[in-house]
């Protein structure tokens, strides 16, 4: 593609100004590489509260072991 060659064209209509402002943000978020955040540290407060429980295997007794404490 070269320097002149338009990125895009309208084909049919006459879009206003703000409206081509438009197209041409949503174009510009749409291609923009999405920035990957670093994961977080979890504190052991919090890794404390959450469940670690696996829910048991399928097959008979299953459904009551689920219910049950371990």
């Amino acid at each position: 593609m070269s320097a002149e060659e338009p990125v895009f064209r309208i084909v049919r209509g006459v879009p206003t100004a703000e409206e081509l402002a438009a197209l041409v943000g949503a174009i510009m978020v749409r291609t923009r590489p999405v920035a990957v955040a670093a994961p977080t540290a979890v504190s052991h407060w919090t890794r404390s509260a959450r469940p670690v429980r696996a829910m048991p295997a399928a097959g008979p007794g299953a459904w009551r072991a689920a219910g049950l404490p371990r």
